[in-house]
């Protein structure tokens, strides 16, 4: 059996980093760096002309680390990211046609969803690990609240206006799995190639949920 995404969202807690890669020759680096802080799954969100380029040298040179693709909004990028390497999927919403192409490539998906119906649409297709897009603070935590009891089982990875000062307070939920966000490697960084902060900022927020594990 292959791995599922409730098997990386797993691995991936207690944060999924969404990187925005514009220069794939700093993308090993950039993982080298993420790695050191203790992070082992990546998504390379294909808003960069690079992106799928930055994906496959990081597959290439860190077979270790589970890469995904995110930010697919198109059915055709999901054999695009398959064949650059992309052991996962990510999506900020989910379409017939989105989910179908899933199907088709059969990697573990998560798809978006904000709403009460979205999320049934998703259920209706087989998936039970969500994205929360976007997660805008207290709002979003309380929406996962109201979520928990109607859609028991299903766990989700809020992302989108998550960072340093708020990460607890959604980590806390019994239905976050994970969360995600560009907080750990901003771009500033990342063209400063300031690789020891951004090791820094990934060992940061592990040590921050460490304490919801003990």
């Amino acid at each position: 059996m292959g791995l599922t995404m409730d098997e990386v969202l797993d691995r991936a807690r207690p944060v999924l980093p969404v990187l925005v890669i514009e220069d794939a020759n700093l993308a090993v680096d950039l993982a080298r760096a993420l790695a050191a802080g203790g992070i082992e799954v990546l998504e390379v969100t294909l808003r960069t002309p690079r992106a799928l380029e930055a994906l496959s040298a990081i597959r290439r040179e860190l077979p270790e680390l589970l890469v995904g693709a995110g930010t697919l909004i198109h059915a055709a990028q999901f054999a695009e990211a398959r064949d650059a390497g992309a052991q996962f999927m990510v999506s900020p919403g989910c379409t017939e046609q989105l989910a179908a192409a899933a199907d088709r490539i059969g990697l573990p998906y998560l798809p978006g969803v904000m709403t009460p119906s979205e999320v049934l649409f998703a259920l209706e297709k087989g998936y039970r690990s969500l994205k929360l897009f976007p997660a805008n603070g207290e709002t979003s935590v309380k929406l996962l609240k109201s979520f928990k009891e109607p859609f028991s089982g299903i766990r989700f990875c809020p992302t989108g206006g998550i960072h340093a000062d708020n990460l607890m307070n959604f980590l806390r939920l019994p239905n976050v799995a994970c969360v995600g966000g560009t907080w750990v490697a901003p771009p500033s960084l990342v063209r400063a190639r300031a690789w020891d902060q951004i090791t820094q900022l990934a060992a940061e927020a592990c040590l921050l949920s460490a304490s919801l594990e003990a």
